[in-house]
């Protein structure tokens, strides 16, 4: 088993000439995609060496204040993201900050007491990376389904309303749907681990050297904080959010 894994600069650039090949599709089919694709390699290219050098200098400070700002940091930055698939969502980046800080915090908690990880940046850093992306990506269809659905389904629940029943068992079933788009997409990709494709950091870490055994265990853990984070996300952004859609009259708007 080798000990770690290299990767040269000149296999690298030689890798690089596998972005050709879409470069020539979109040229042949005439897709008008290679200025894009050009600019997505380059932007690629310069946000991961850029992030790599940062990351190696939080690695070597070993701070913890660092990388809770770090974890902050993407919160932030995922939240703003989530907000944005959310047009129409009142106080949609407060929603979201609160969603995903909670989920994340809860679950690395665990993680941290449980002894599975360390609070430390070369661990907590690509794991909280993980679980916030993936609970701004529940959000965001949480807030997609919650949009569509309050428009849909505004003659039901005025109606509703209209009998006396208060705004929460009035959208109940609605708020019940956004939490399930959410979570869907994460159990989905549980039920194929392994057998349609090696995930992404089991893959890693067998490539890094590490024994498959043990990558797996790794792999199970990240699979069940990712859907941990992403059930108290969704929860927490629906119940937080569909209180929007009604004034204070507890009329929809």
């Amino acid at each position: 088993m080798n000990s770690g894994a290299t990767l040269s600069t000149s296999s690298l650039i030689i890798a690089s000439s596998l972005v050709l090949i879409s470069l020539f599709f979109s040229y042949y089919q005439k897709l008008n995609l290679e200025k894009e694709t050009i600019i997505g390699v380059i932007r690629a290219i310069v946000q991961l060496t850029i992030v790599g050098y940062l990351l190696n200098f939080i690695f070597g400070l070993k701070n913890p204040f660092f990388t809770t700002l770090l974890l902050l940091f993407m919160t932030t930055n995922a939240s703003f993201n989530a907000s944005k698939r959310g047009k129409g969502i009142k106080n949609g980046f407060l929603i979201s900050f609160i969603a995903i800080g909670i989920g994340a915090f809860i679950t690395l908690f665990i993680l941290v007491v449980s002894g599975a990880i360390k609070y430390e940046p070369y661990q907590i850093i690509p794991i909280g990376g993980m679980i916030i992306s993936n609970a701004m990506v529940a959000i965001g269809l949480c807030y997609k389904q919650l949009l569509s659905n309050f428009k849909n389904k505004r003659e039901e629940v005025e109606t509703k309303l209209a009998l006396g029943a208060d705004i929460l068992p009035s959208s109940i079933e609605i708020i019940r749907d956004a939490i399930k788009t959410g979570m869907l997409p994460t159990i989905d990709s549980m039920k194929t681990l392994g057998i349609v494709a090696l995930p992404g950091m089991m893959t890693g870490l067998i490539l890094a050297g590490t024994s498959p055994i043990e990558a797996i265990k790794f792999q199970i853990m990240v699979t069940f904080m990712l859907l941990s984070t992403t059930s108290i996300a969704s929860f927490l952004a629906c119940y937080l959010a569909y209180k929007g859609f009604f004034n204070e009259r507890k009329q929809l708007v």
